[in-house]
């Protein structure tokens, strides 16, 4: 019970934090594109990685790891509206922005999550 407790907890934190960032990128860009949601889930993959190469994660907790990388990532990062908004910009016509969509978020996810990690190697080494 406790851990359904930690990851809804983790899921809502995640899921606010998803739907006010998306909310201001779409305030400020109006367009077609699904800005907010690629934000989200770029910053996402950043964080990940950068929480990953930070934290000793054979030594945490799994309630902790299972709070931060599947309850508050896992609520903010969205992979259904991504498939989604995708979808529709195929359905609109708008190829070129589905395209780019998909190349963009699932390509510069991957690189983000490497620079993350990497990011915190170099500053754990910087510290020591």
């Amino acid at each position: 019970m406790t851990k359904i407790l930690i990851l809804m907890t983790g899921g809502a934190i995640g899921t606010f934090l998803r739907y006010s960032a998306s909310g201001l990128v779409h305030k400020h860009i109006k367009t077609i594109f699904p800005f907010g949601t690629m934000a989200v889930n770029l910053t996402g993959a950043l964080v990940i990685g950068f929480l990953w190469g930070l934290l000793d994660i054979e030594e945490m907790h799994t309630n902790v790891k299972n709070f931060l990388f599947i309850g508050i990532l896992g609520g903010f990062t969205t992979f259904s509206s991504f498939a989604l908004e995708s979808m529709n910009l195929f359905r609109d016509g708008e190829v070129k922005f589905a395209i780019i969509n998909i190349l963009v978020s699932n390509l510069a996810g991957i690189v983000l999550v490497f620079l993350g990690f990497f990011l915190a190697k170099y500053l754990i080494n910087l510290v020591r």
